[in-house]
């Protein structure tokens, strides 16, 4: 019986992530909305998350950019998991309530709901 010897093989080194409470998966490619305005929208969740205490401690909610989600209207779109609620038209002001309401208080913000995880509901 041989042994290999993992001492010469390199080892991949095991990532870490701090604990969040939901994911945020901002769609920033060229089809999802004009002008960068999903990357604009991403790059202002930091401040966003900073002001309203969702990055750090148990609401810390964790921000993704996302290439392509190919629901390539009505964006910016955002997916909130594990919830598996999806947005569309995530203006600025929408994102706000998005924030407040569903981040910050666990209540989607239905107008904006595009998509439902788990929704058998033809659409």
């Amino acid at each position: 019986m041989s042994t290999i010897d993992t001492n010469d093989t390199p080892q991949p080194v095991k990532p870490k992530i701090g604990s969040y409470h939901r994911h945020l998966l901002v769609c920033t490619g060229p089809r999802c909305s004009e002008d960068g305005a999903s990357q604009a929208l991403f790059d202002s969740l930091g401040d966003k998350f900073k002001a309203t205490g969702l990055n750090n401690g148990p609401l810390r909610v964790k921000r993704s950019r996302v290439s392509c989600f190919a629901a390539c209207k009505g964006g910016p779109i955002v997916a909130v998991q594990p919830d598996g609620t999806w947005y569309y038209n995530v203006t600025p002001e929408n994102m706000d309530r998005i924030i407040d309401e569903h981040l910050c208080h666990g209540r989607k913000v239905e107008e904006l709901v595009f998509h439902q995880a788990g929704d058998m509901q033809a659409e």
